[in-house]
């Protein structure tokens, strides 16, 4: 059981769904074998436009063919486990190589650094897990708000629960993963509210504005920026409430329920459509909307 790196693309002509499953044609399939039960790091090739690197890290779960694809294996990832980086790391920094183990003897580059999945060295994946999660100290807990990772009080305090503070096992916290994935839905948003497209920075210079998850974590709702949306205050008090929803083409839905329907429509985008990642690819999934709008919204 070891740590690994699997290089997957936006534009992927393989069946993946990074949170959830990783497909590999069966040459790979001892590597992939060997990571079973340990983590993996995804991987965006440089030749790739907009690369984000090292994007995120999942753990895998368990290996199976593939029965719609002969000679294809599919690695699926263990439910929760799948985390985007806030900081996605480029494959190379100021201090040069990353993953320093795709060096040869003479120090360069290998053609290992060419393989789809390959192994990586304790100490290469917890450098980029590292630089990938920022500053661990700002995803600790903070004074008055244990549980609340939307709060906007900056004060650092002593750590009151006996947490490990190994960058694994600390992002498997929930308060951590929250944390995190409000790094990575407000990056995507801009930091702007998508139902009412305000901007709002508070006197501190932080954003008056939260990351929802579409569908919830306690409905299975993965940290994945394509399972949320930044939201106002209120828009989150409406959405989670079933008030107003989403459709597939993020256009606004307002309940019949709402006993205000003028002021909320005066309230959001007055093109009556949510506000978009400029990253196609960010946009909120059509299976968590239509999650949503089948078990949360009150027509």
């Amino acid at each position: 059981m070891g740590y690994g790196v699997f290089i997957h693309r936006s534009d992927s002509i393989y069946d993946d769904s990074p949170a959830e499953r990783y497909q590999f044609p069966r040459q790979y399939l001892s590597r992939v074998q060997a990571c079973i039960g340990s983590w993996i790091i995804y991987y965006e090739p440089r030749k790739v436009t907009d690369t984000r690197g090292y994007f995120a890290v999942a753990k895998v779960a368990r290996v199976v063919p593939d029965l719609s694809a002969p000679g294809m294996q599919i690695a699926l990832i263990e439910p929760g486990s799948y985390l985007e980086f806030s900081n996605p790391v480029p494959f190379s920094g100021p201090d040069g190589l990353v993953e320093r183990g795709v060096l040869n003897a003479a120090g360069r580059i290998s053609g290992r650094a060419q393989s789809a999945v390959r192994p990586i060295s304790q100490s290469d994946f917890e450098r980029i897990l590292g630089l990938g999660l920022g500053d661990t100290d700002t995803l600790l807990p903070r004074s008055g708000e244990p549980s609340d990772p939307n709060g906007f009080h900056e004060d650092q305090t002593p750590f009151d629960l006996e947490v490990e503070r190994d960058r694994v096992g600390l992002m498997m916290t929930r308060i951590v993963r929250d944390r995190v994935f409000r790094r990575v839905v407000l990056r995507a948003y801009g930091e702007r509210c998508a139902i009412s497209g305000l901007k709002l920075i508070n006197g501190g210079g932080r954003a008056e504005v939260e990351a929802a998850h579409i569908r919830p974590v306690e409905a299975n709702g993965p940290d994945i920026v394509t399972n949320g949306i930044a939201l106002s205050g209120t828009a989150h008090w409406m959405f989670d409430r079933g008030l107003i929803s989403l459709a597939d083409d993020l256009e606004i839905l307002v309940s019949r329920q709402v006993n205000d329907v003028e002021g909320v429509r005066a309230f959001v985008n007055k093109s009556g459509h949510a506000y978009s990642p400029s990253r196609a690819l960010d946009r909120p999934d059509p299976r968590f909307l239509s999650w949503h709008r089948a078990h949360c919204f009150k027509g």
